[in-house]
C-alpha cells in the first residue's frame, strides 16, 4: 500500500493529468443505482416540456441576463447563413463541419496545433479557432465556412469577450494567466492578470460585466477578476476539478461544474463561498442554458450522461443517457432549443440529444479528441466567446 500511495503522489506532482486521475480515482462514485436495469440505462429519467420560445415571452424574474437568447430565432442578416456545426479536433489539428439538418460532415480542414474551442466574435462577424499548441487563432469566414487567416496569440486555450465588447480575453492555461486584448485595434494587449492556481480554463461574467469568475481545474479554486481594472480580487475553494462556469439567469449566483466531485457547485460571488452542491454524475463537465432559460444542461463526461438542473429549485429534474456510453464534453443548442449538441472528447463522436424526450438523435463520427464545438449562426445579441455563449 505504501508503494501504491508513493506512486500516486509522484504522478500528481509531475503531471496535471495526474491530478485529474488521482482526484477522479479517489472520489466516491455518485453514479446511477446498482440494480441491473438502472446500471445500463438507455433513456431519460424524466421528460421535459418543450422549450418556451414564443415571441414576447417574459422572464420569470425582473432580471434575466439571457433574455436575448429566448426568441429561438436567428437575427438577420445572420439568418441568411446556412446553419453549421464546427467541431475542433484537438488531437488531429483539424476542424470538421457538420450540416445540422442532415447530421452529415460536409467539410474538413486543417488548422493549428491542439485546437480546443471555436469562439464566435462578439459581433458574430467571424469564428475563431483556439490553436493552443501553435499560439494562434484560425479565423473562419462565416459566409464561406472556410479559414480566411490567422492571428498570433499566446497559447489560447479559450477566448472570451466582455459583455460590452470592448475587450477580448485570452485564457492562457499553460502560463497561469489571462490576457486582456483590444479586438478592434489589432488585438493590442491591454493588460494581463496572473492566476496563481494551475488550470485556469473556463469563465463567465457578472450581469453588469464588471467582474468574471474563472475556474482553475487542477487546484479546486474559482478566482474572481475585476474586468475594469484588470486585477485579481478574490477566490473561493470548491475542491475537486472545477471546469465550466455559468451565471444564473437572475445574475445572483454562479454555477461551476466539478469533474472531481461529480456535480455542480453554486457560488455566491459576493460572499465568495459555495452555498450549495448539486450531485449530477461522474465527470460533471460542460454547461448549456436551455432556450427558455429555466434549465441548466450538464454533461457528465466520465459516465456518458446529461443532467438537467432546474434554476428555480436547484435540483436535477431529468437525466439522459447515451446508449452504449460516451464522453460528452462541451455543449451547444440549436436555435429552437430542441437539440442539445455535445462533443465526445474521447470517442471522436458528436452526440445530438432531443431536449424534449431526452433521447439520442444522432452519433456523428468526427476527428480525434473533438472538443469545443459551436453551432452557428445562433440566437442572441452578442457572443461572449468560449464555444458560443450568448447574451
Amino acid at each position: 500500500m505504501r508503494i501504491v500511495v508513493a506512486a500516486l503522489f509522484t504522478l500528481v506532482i509531475l503531471s496535471p493529468a495526474g491530478v485529474v486521475f488521482a482526484v477522479v480515482w479517489t472520489t466516491p462514485y455518485l453514479g446511477p443505482a446498482t440494480s441491473a436495469e438502472e446500471a445500463a440505462p438507455t433513456g431519460p429519467v424524466s421528460v421535459l416540456p418543450a422549450p418556451d420560445v414564443q415571441p414576447g415571452t417574459l422572464p420569470a424574474t425582473p432580471v434575466n441576463v439571457y433574455a436575448n437568447i429566448m426568441s429561438g430565432t436567428v437575427p438577420c442578416p445572420l439568418c441568411k447563413i446556412p446553419p453549421r456545426v464546427y467541431v475542433p479536433n484537438s488531437g488531429a489539428g483539424t476542424v470538421d463541419v457538420i450540416d445540422p439538418l442532415t447530421f452529415k460532415v460536409i467539410d474538413h480542414f486543417a488548422v493549428g496545433s491542439i485546437p480546443h474551442h471555436i469562439a464566435p466574435a462578439w459581433d458574430m462577424s467571424a469564428l475563431y479557432v483556439d490553436n493552443e499548441g501553435s499560439s494562434s487563432l484560425t479565423v473562419i469566414n462565416i459566409h464561406t465556412g472556410k479559414p480566411s487567416g490567422t492571428i498570433s496569440m499566446p497559447y489560447p486555450y479559450n477566448l472570451y469577450f466582455t459583455p460590452d465588447g470592448t475587450k477580448a480575453i485570452d485564457v492562457v492555461e499553460r502560463l497561469q494567466k489571462i490576457v486582456f486584448l483590444d479586438p478592434h485595434h489589432g488585438w493590442k494587449q491591454l493588460g494581463s492578470v496572473a492566476i496563481p492556481w494551475a488550470g485556469a480554463d473556463h469563465l463567465d461574467f457578472s450581469a453588469d460585466g464588471s467582474y468574471l469568475m474563472i475556474s482553475t481545474e487542477y487546484t479546486g479554486m474559482v478566482a474572481k477578476v475585476d474586468v475594469i481594472h484588470m486585477k485579481l480580487v478574490g477566490a473561493v475553494h470548491v475542491g475537486g476539478l472545477p471546469i465550466d462556469v455559468k451565471l444564473s439567469p437572475d445574475g445572483t449566483v454562479f454555477y461551476v461544474s466539478n469533474q472531481g466531485r461529480m456535480g455542480v457547485s453554486v457560488i455566491d460571488p459576493i460572499a465568495m463561498k459555495e452555498i450549495q452542491f448539486i450531485p449530477t454524475g461522474k465527470g460533471a463537465h460542460g454547461f448549456q442554458i436551455s432556450r427558455d432559460t429555466q434549465y441548466l444542461y450538464v454533461s457528465n463526461r466520465l459516465e456518458g450522461s446529461f443532467s438537467v438542473i432546474s434554476f428555480a429549485t436547484r435540483k436535477v429534474v431529468a437525466k439522459w443517457w447515451i446508449p452504449g456510453g460516451g464522453s460528452p464534453d462541451m455543449l451547444q443548442l440549436n436555435p429552437a432549443g430542441t437539440q442539445l449538441w455535445a462533443s465526445g472528447r474521447y470517442n471522436g463522436t458528436v452526440y445530438v440529444m432531443n431536449t424534449i424526450t431526452g433521447k439520442l438523435l444522432a452519433k456523428i463520427p468526427v476527428g480525434l479528441e473533438d472538443h469545443g464545438l459551436t453551432y452557428f449562426p445562433n440566437v442572441g445579441l452578442h457572443s461572449l466567446g468560449h464555444n458560443g455563449v450568448y447574451r
